[in-house]
């Protein structure tokens, strides 16, 4: 896209519509601390089961 034309696209499906709200979320919290500490404590949970999705798979 040409510059001043901003384009965010998603994935269709559940994981689409859950990135949406993620990428929505993350635009508002710009502009509301308690919604960015939120959002940081999902994101660090987010990466605590991907980290213990690892471990169990290189367990296996």
């Amino acid at each position: 896209m040409p510059p001043g034309i901003p384009v965010a696209t998603m994935a269709i499906g559940k994981p689409g519509a859950r990135n949406a709200g993620i990428l929505a979320t993350q635009i508002i919290a710009t502009a509301d601390p308690t919604l960015a500490d939120k959002l940081e404590k999902f994101k660090q949970e987010m990466a605590r089961q991907v980290e213990n999705t690892a471990k169990k798979i290189e367990s296996l």
